[in-house]
């Protein structure tokens, strides 16, 4: 069974689609909302396998939703404009439903989700016998200008406090996340992201030196980046310490 979530700001347009899924009972529809702000809500309520998003909506955009989930669910967007197609596939949608559009092609999108399930199952199981279920993201979405991009997580170099904001710091550019660095701890592996201090995060990846002091430490990156590492947090670094 996969959980579905259904996000269109015209009625007609989340009728049809429910009209639709009847066809396929292994589609279970959890969740509904005609507006951004309440589908970010919704989705990050239900968590749900398949997302059929809309673009053009009141309050956010179908892609300024993206920037706010929990966790990227399987997305077909679903809209009447064909200009958003190209920036769909590079947050990697399944398929880019463009209204109207017909049962059959309805029909083709879904197979893709139902294909790709079933090729991946067998690996999926291989992966759960052999080793512990990943709990922390390898890609997420970030944004840059207008764009969402698909960045790995192995690239952030340290995590900056910006007010309620923090800064995810690669090697080539600065994206601007919406979470706030407690939240932002939380989803990343504490084996390779250290907090050490309430502003900062680091990957221990990048570090390339640590100079010790009689109170703190410093840790210089290799971007060249020197983070200080507060009092409460010197212990973190002292486990690392052979």
């Amino acid at each position: 069974m996969k959980k579905v979530v259904l996000v269109d700001d015209e009625p007609a347009g989340r009728k049809l689609i429910q009209q639709y899924l009847k066809a396929y009972p292994e589609l279970v529809l959890v969740g509904k909302a005609n507006n951004g702000v309440d589908a970010i809500k919704v989705i990050n309520e239900f968590q749900p396998d398949l997302l059929f998003l809309d673009v053009q909506m009141p309050g956010m955009n179908g892609f300024e939703v993206l920037t706010h989930l929990e966790e990227i669910p399987q997305i077909i967007f679903s809209t009447a404009y064909d200009q958003y197609a190209l920036k769909a596939f590079e947050v990697h949608a399944v398929d880019y439903l463009l209204k109207p559009y017909t049962k059959e092609r309805f029909h083709e999108a879904v197979q893709r989700v139902l294909q790709s399930e079933s090729q991946t199952e067998a690996g999926r199981l291989t992966e759960s016998l052999l080793e512990e279920k990943q709990t922390y993201p390898e890609r997420i979405l970030v944004q840059s200008g207008r764009r969402l991009i698909n960045l790995a997580v192995q690239r952030i170099i340290r995590v900056e406090a910006d007010g309620d904001y923090s800064r995810l710091i690669t090697g080539e550019q600065t994206y601007l996340s919406n979470y706030g660095i407690g939240k932002i701890e939380d989803r990343l592996d504490p084996k390779v992201f250290i907090r050490v201090h309430r502003s900062s995060i680091i990957n221990i990846h990048y570090v390339e030196s640590v100079d010790k002091y009689a109170s703190s430490y410093d840790v210089k990156m290799q971007n060249g980046d020197v983070v200080r590492v507060s009092r409460g947090y010197m212990d973190k670094i002292k486990a690392l310490t052979f």
